[in-house]
């Protein structure tokens, strides 16, 4: 008898299949989608890069990664760019790399501590930072108190071979003051009034900038002029009011350079491909002969010949050629990349922050980074004129580099007020370190009771 009969009228069910351990059947090329593979792969990438880029930290480690990077990079084309001038000196290889490396020493000072400053302390700085700045730029004025070179007279001997620039630190004077200036005028309504937008500070802007145009550097009143337009873009000045202003400052800048040989003779260069009568041009051609000759990878570090007395300035204001030179189109490539990375940081900070101090002083910022790479990476590709400004970060010079580097700080400081990263950097901290432990061994004595015998 079989063990299951069946109920009269049904047919026996067809054994099932077995399905297990088997692959289900893939189907053929025919039948999928072209392309559709790559689309979807190209989709996920896209969101993976906007949720990275969205993440409440991205600022801030673009920042403090960009910068350290730029600064790093920086001292290596230093010491390699400077070898052959401090030989030819008697100073010895490593001169300008040694002083380089105490400025970016005391540079790091500034930036760590701009950036655990409170948003307060940074505005409470303004004034007397401004205050400082006019004084020892009007000393630079005064017959035997400032120091002369290359024409132009902006430097203030400290004794020894250390000199400083107070030119350079108008910069951040002028970032941090108008800040604070837009920041309460804007608290109280009344950046609307042209009056209140223009009124101190164009005219404060403009005697930084009569102060430094009295020592003819023209390069460092252009970033000056950069920044005061950065600040009056931020605050929403009018159209017409922007250009008027903008109008103004191009005629003065027209009769400067029309009143000046020296700097008709470099308007004159741009695009030359000769050195030209009395080698007029001789920097700007050398400077691109150095970058075409780097080739996709360069010549290798060190292995530079237009430092050989052939480029002047080649570990300043054309310190790009040498990189251009030695690491190729690679390495220019590279710093280009850090700086716009710097740059989209600092665009970043100002557009998020609800703080409109944190919001005119991060514009601020990035306005004068942005603008002095350009006009130095123009002048060594023969796109602009020779303005005589250092690359920031990279060049040598510590009377450009430690306002620089405190600036950095305060995109910093910025970036980790933003909405979420104080919160992130909160829950990043160590998981074991003398706090925590110190904590746990307290909790662990309080837990422990006392036995009769007086043993614990």
């Amino acid at each position: 008898m079989p063990a299951k009969q069946l109920l009269p009228g049904r047919r026996p069910s067809a054994p099932k299949p077995k399905t297990q351990g088997r692959r289900r059947p893939v189907p053929s090329a025919a039948k999928r989608t072209p392309g559709r593979g790559s689309l979807d792969g190209l989709r996920r990438t896209q969101r993976q890069m906007r949720r990275a880029w969205d993440r409440p930290l991205t600022a801030y480690y673009l920042i403090f990664g960009s910068a350290l990077l730029i600064t790093v990079l920086g001292l290596v084309m230093v010491y390699s760019a400077s070898m052959i001038k401090g030989l030819q000196l008697g100073l010895g290889a490593s001169y300008f790399f040694k002083k380089q490396f105490l400025a970016a020493s005391i540079g790091a000072v500034l930036l760590l501590a701009a950036s655990r400053m409170p948003v307060k302390l940074h505005r409470a700085l303004s004034y007397p930072v401004l205050a400082g700045t006019l004084f020892l730029m009007a000393l630079v004025q005064v017959p035997g108190m400032g120091v002369s070179i290359n024409g132009n007279q902006n430097w203030i001997s400290l004794g020894g071979p250390f000199m400083l620039q107070p030119s350079e630190f108008g910069k951040l004077a002028l970032i941090l003051w108008g800040a604070d200036l837009l920041a309460r005028k804007g608290d109280k309504g009344l950046l609307s009034q042209w009056k209140h937008l223009l009124v101190p500070l164009v005219p404060v802007a403009f005697l930084l900038l009569g102060l430094i145009m009295l020592g003819g550097d023209m390069g460092t009143a252009m970033i000056l002029g950069a920044i005061l337009f950065g600040l009056l873009w931020l605050a929403g000045a009018p159209t017409r009011m922007f250009v008027g202003v903008l109008a103004f400052a191009g005629v003065i800048v027209a009769v400067l350079i029309r009143t000046s040989p020296h700097r008709m003779d470099r308007l004159a260069c741009l695009g030359a491909t000769d050195p030209g009568k009395n080698d007029l041009c001789w920097q700007a051609v050398h400077g691109i002969y150095a970058l075409a000759s780097g080739g996709w990878f360069g010549s290798g570090l060190g292995a530079s010949v237009e430092k050989w007395g052939q480029l002047p300035e080649a570990h300043t204001d054309f310190i790009f050629a040498i990189t251009g030179e030695e690491l190729g189109l690679a390495g220019t490539l590279s710093v280009l990349a850090l700086f716009a990375a710097l740059g989209y940081a600092g665009i970043r900070v100002a557009g998020r922050t609800e703080d409109s101090f944190v919001r005119f002083a991060a514009g601020g910022v990035t306005t004068w980074i942005t603008a002095q790479a350009v006009i130095n990476i123009g002048a060594v590709l023969g796109l602009l004129p020779i303005a005589g400004v250092p690359l920031p970060l990279f060049s040598y010079g510590g009377s450009a580099l430690l306002p620089t580097m405190f600036a950095v700080g305060l995109l910093v400081a910025f970036a980790r007020e933003e909405p979420g990263a104080r919160a992130a950097l909160a829950m990043r901290q160590p998981k074991f370190g003398w706090k925590r432990a110190g904590l746990r061994w307290k909790s662990m004595r309080r837990r422990v009771k006392k036995r009769p015998s007086g043993e614990r």
